[in-house]
């Protein structure tokens, strides 16, 4: 019997690919009879999924059009969700617009991570501690941007509170800070970049005992892992973006921004100077540290 393949096509962060694994899993339950092929820019998060087939790096796909393509019975899903009335109106989340813009049945599908024997046993000794573990994501997103601002105020934790939290938990805690490259860390933080490979990086998860993280890809891979976590949220939304499990704080951004270079999309990931909306702090610690506590619980 000639074989079938689902090809999916993803582009984007590492967070958005780990979205991806749910979108994955629907491609796959609405069509189990095809092979499915990921074609994306960050393979790892792929590798250990069972019901992937094969993944290929964008760039590095030889041979592809004649294996999976010419005169192959294959279905295409390579459209992108973030392009979408219901996505720039934010009426659905991103996980289930994608589903839809494919035609697919979604049925509840969340982001899925496996890391196997050999992973788990290397990367228990990388985060190795004599104290519990706090994860801290700090600062987040792709990282050749051009604009090279160490803080992004749309999705950063402005560096205060990541230091006002730092100094209450240093004592408890082993905090591992991870930035981008050149942003700031706290004092009585381990830095952590993510130069690591994506499941090295990702892995300090599933030894933490709390997380405090951002709108990147720590929070997407706590929502793969069931880690419930806090989640500051400021120039884009849990309600697109976020999971439920969550415990998520969103920044309240006042309604009479005039958004002079905003065009389909509020703010940008980078965070443009000229549209910061904040007059006094954008969290409230008490807030953070009673939802840090309730992770205790």
């Amino acid at each position: 019997m000639e074989k079938k393949y689902s090809i999916f096509h993803i582009e984007g962060g590492l967070g958005k690919h780990i979205a991806a694994t749910a979108v994955a899993r629907c491609i796959k339950k609405n069509h189990p009879d095809r092979e499915l092929i990921i074609v994306c820019a960050y393979p790892q998060p792929f590798l250990n999924l069972d019901f992937v087939s094969r993944v290929y790096r964008i760039g590095t796909t030889p041979y592809f059009y004649k294996d999976y393509i010419d005169q192959k019975d294959s279905l295409i899903f390579k459209h992108e969700p973030y392009f979408t009335t219901e996505h720039i109106h934010k009426t659905l989340p991103l996980i289930e617009n994608w589903c839809k813009l494919y035609n697919l049945k979604y049925n509840g599908e969340q982001p899925e991570l496996s890391f196997n024997d050999r992973e788990l046993q290397k990367y228990s000794r990388t985060w190795q501690s004599q104290k519990p573990i706090f994860v801290i994501q700090s600062n987040g997103g792709l990282l050749n941007s051009e604009s090279g601002l160490p803080y992004r105020w749309t999705r950063d934790i402005p560096f205060d509170i990541t230091q006002q939290i730092v100094a209450k938990y240093q004592d408890q805690y082993t905090i591992y800070q991870i930035t981008r490259p050149g942003s700031p860390v706290a004092n009585g933080a381990i830095e952590v970049t993510n130069e690591m490979t994506s499941m090295e990086l990702l892995s300090v998860l599933l030894y933490s005992e709390k997380r405090l993280l951002i709108d990147s890809s720590l929070q997407h891979a706590a929502a793969a892992l069931n880690l419930p976590s806090t989640v500051l949220w400021v120039g884009t939304s849990p309600k697109v973006f976020g999971y439920d499990l969550h415990d998520n704080i969103i920044a309240e951004i006042p309604e009479d921004q005039k958004l002079p270079d905003s065009y389909f999309f509020d703010y940008d990931f980078e965070g443009q100077l000229h549209d910061y909306p904040f007059k006094g702090d954008l969290f409230d610690i008490d807030t953070i540290t009673k939802s840090l506590t309730r992770q205790s619980l």
